[in-house]
């Protein structure tokens, strides 16, 4: 069975180690809200979405899990500030979604006119998983 997850830009930034498809890695899982993400990559592939990765916060008696990550793709999106908006806070543009397969993730990404890198999108299998 494979699963999603979703990797922040930020979180691979400060303390992720890069990966590619074949590797094994051991990541802190947390269970994924598909509207937390549905106006980054919109709302059908965010409901794909079943987990994302967490360097900085653990819920208790839950560690790390092994997966092996079979494809890996850079997601881009415009940001704005919302009209309206008393703040100056920017949020992503639904619809404005740019997916980007890659090889390698190492928390970086070439720039692209228009859109900002987000993160990632990692499709996996449970360490011990097997077709």
């Amino acid at each position: 069975m494979t699963l999603t997850v979703w990797v922040d830009d930020w979180q691979m930034q400060c303390c992720g180690e890069d990966f590619a498809p074949g590797d094994v890695v051991s990541w802190q899982l947390l269970r994924a809200d598909p509207e937390d993400y549905a106006d980054i990559v919109g709302r059908g592939r965010a409901a794909d979405i079943d987990f994302c990765e967490e360097h900085h916060g653990q819920e208790e008696g839950r560690g790390p899990t092994a997966l092996e990550v079979l494809t890996i793709t850079e997601v881009h999106c415009r940001y704005e500030v919302p009209a309206g908006s008393a703040g100056r806070v920017s949020r992503p543009v639904p619809g404005s979604a740019v997916l980007v397969p890659v090889e390698r993730a190492d928390g970086w990404a070439a720039e692209r006119a228009g859109v900002r890198f987000a993160g990632y999108l990692v499709t996996c299998r449970r360490g011990g998983d097997r077709p």
